[in-house]
């Protein structure tokens, strides 16, 4: 038996205690208001990026149009009414002069305030539009709106030059702003007017597709043999060490890779989606693995020997309950990995995919581009119409990228609840 005295009671009631207390309340309000107010600060940063890609953005995905007036009866087109039903119909209006009498109708319509150097660039091919929807107009009077140049287009959004509003102040009721469907359906061009980012979205998914169809299978499946198969020797530490710093390797280092690999030794096309997404796989791949292995581990060993018991085998058991198990924890890794792919620049520049795409690309060995290219190439443009575009193609990623993120939220949710 121990000679010490008793232990006095702690007096909770003393006024010592009740400033040791309070302080201890003081610390706590003190520290959740520090966490809400870096969640705050957060939240303003975030606001103010979206708002800022917006508001410079919105107007990409607006036109500014013009009514210009036709007479295609004057201009005696010789088009034969049959083409127009086939697949010539574009080729048959091109060859007819459709584009000179568009620019003749403008120059007559406008002779001092430039004609047709009014209209944008692509302002026949919705006129040509326009007739192979309606053929009448070949032999009739009629209206058609049309884009308008690139100049006279940022004048009507409040920022052109003094010469370019005064054009707007003097065609007045005759412009009008709408919808610019072209730009979610088009591909690059040089005239800001005609630009789109269905090439750049095309050559995206495109690109995603590869990335995805051999990172995860490759990264789950590599997960599940280090940490249930593979034995524990130098030779696994090894492999460890060196999934790890891949994980931390500058992307820029994987795009080296997929120059010298990819196109110099197999030979595969420049520029191609299947090349960007082989070299963007490299690069993700690691941190599918190290992500996989986390969630694999942090299944309880319970459900292992529970599985055995009832007589499964051990395949059986990392596919029938580790790896359903451990799904939402892959799904979370994975979702960080391509997340980091589609936002990738560097990489996919050094495999050729900076270059000027005017179509969208058909096959994964078609040249293509991704919009985070088509965002540096537009930035780098010196027409002040691409400023803009280039903050609507930005917004534009960001959807892309928040729809993807929803989709395996969602994947992760559903495996989460049958489990």
């Amino acid at each position: 038996m121990s000679d010490a005295p008793p232990r006095t009671p702690t007096d909770w009631s003393g006024e010592r205690m009740q400033r040791r207390i309070a302080r201890r309340y003081r610390a706590e309000r003190r520290f959740r208001l520090l966490g809400l107010a870096a969640i705050a600060l957060s939240a303003a940063f975030l606001l103010v990026l979206l708002g800022s890609m917006l508001t410079r953005g919105i107007g990409g995905f607006t036109e500014t149009r013009i009514a210009l007036p036709l007479d295609l009866a004057a201009a005696k087109l010789a088009v034969d009414p049959a083409r127009l039903k086939g697949r010539g119909a574009d080729l048959a209006l091109a060859d007819a002069g459709l584009e000179e009498a568009v620019d003749a109708a403008a120059n007559a319509a406008w002779p001092t305030l430039g004609g047709a150097a009014l209209l944008s660039d692509g302002a026949w091919l919705r006129v040509r539009g326009a007739v192979e929807a309606d053929p009448t107009l070949l032999v009739r009077r009629a209206t058609v709106e049309v884009p308008v140049a690139s100049a006279i287009d940022i004048a009507c959004k409040g920022d052109g030059t003094p010469e370019a509003e005064a054009i707007v102040r003097a065609l007045g009721d005759q412009l009008s702003r709408g919808f610019n469907r072209d730009f979610l359906t088009a591909a690059d061009s040089t005239d800001p007017t005609r630009v789109g980012i269905w090439g750049a979205l095309k050559g995206s998914l495109m690109t995603m597709f590869v990335t995805i169809a051999l990172a995860f299978p490759v990264g789950v499946l590599a997960a599940l043999y280090l940490e249930e198969y593979a034995p524990r020797n130098r030779w696994t530490d090894l492999i460890e060490v060196s999934i790890n710093n891949l994980a931390a390797v500058p992307s820029i280092i994987f795009g080296l890779l997929g120059l010298a690999v990819f196109l110099g030794t197999f030979g595969l096309p420049r520029s191609a989606a299947i090349v960007g997404g082989l070299t963007l796989a490299l690069m993700t791949m690691p941190v599918i693995v190290i992500a996989g292995r986390n969630a694999i581990r942090a299944v309880p060993p319970s459900i292992r020997d529970a599985a055995l018991g009832v007589g499964a085998s051990p395949v059986q058991v990392v596919f029938h309950h580790v790896l359903p198990l451990a799904l939402p924890g892959i799904l979370t890794g994975t979702i960080i990995g391509v997340a980091r792919a589609l936002g990738e620049t560097a990489p996919l520049l050094l495999i050729g995919m900076r270059a000027f795409i005017a179509a969208p690309p058909d096959r994964l060995t078609d040249p293509a581009t991704v919009l985070p290219v088509q965002v540096f190439l537009w930035s780098d443009e010196v027409n002040r119409g691409f400023v803009e575009k280039t903050s609507a193609a930005i917004v534009v990623l960001l959807v892309l990228l928040l729809a993807m993120n929803g989709i395996a939220i969602y994947l992760r949710n559903r495996f989460e609840t049958r489990w």
